[in-house]
């Protein structure tokens, strides 16, 4: 049930709507500059291309993994093939600037109320 997160879910939300492809993990695909996330599909690709046709831009899209059943520290894996990118200095599959990182955790922090 892939969706676009535009305002507050909660953490139970997010594990009783929203790992429906994997038992313990949720995809996500993060536009760090409109503050927005898609949710849920068996594909980062899928998400990615959701966002695009909402009006992201290529280059403010993350992949991550969110594992809500772990603990808080543990909640997000900033790996996903979308993040290989040498054209932003990203080689990998990890998100390796900090910055980004911040701006995908505060992204988060903001739609998923990891509390509840």
């Amino acid at each position: 049930m892939m969706d676009i997160i535009r305002s507050r879910i909660s953490r139970q939300e997010l594990i009783a709507r929203y790992l429906t492809h994997f038992e313990t993990a949720s995809k996500a695909v993060i536009d760090v500059k409109r503050g927005i996330l898609a949710l849920d599909a068996e594909l980062h690709s899928d998400l990615e291309a959701a966002l695009l046709k909402d009006g992201s831009v290529q280059d403010d899209l993350w992949g991550i993994n969110l594992y809500p059943h772990k603990e808080r520290k543990d909640f997000i894996e900033y790996t996903s093939l979308i993040n290989i990118r040498p054209h932003q200095g990203n080689k990998s599959m990890v998100v390796s600037d900090p910055a980004v990182r911040d701006r995908i955790s505060s992204v988060i922090d903001t739609l998923i109320d990891y509390g509840a």
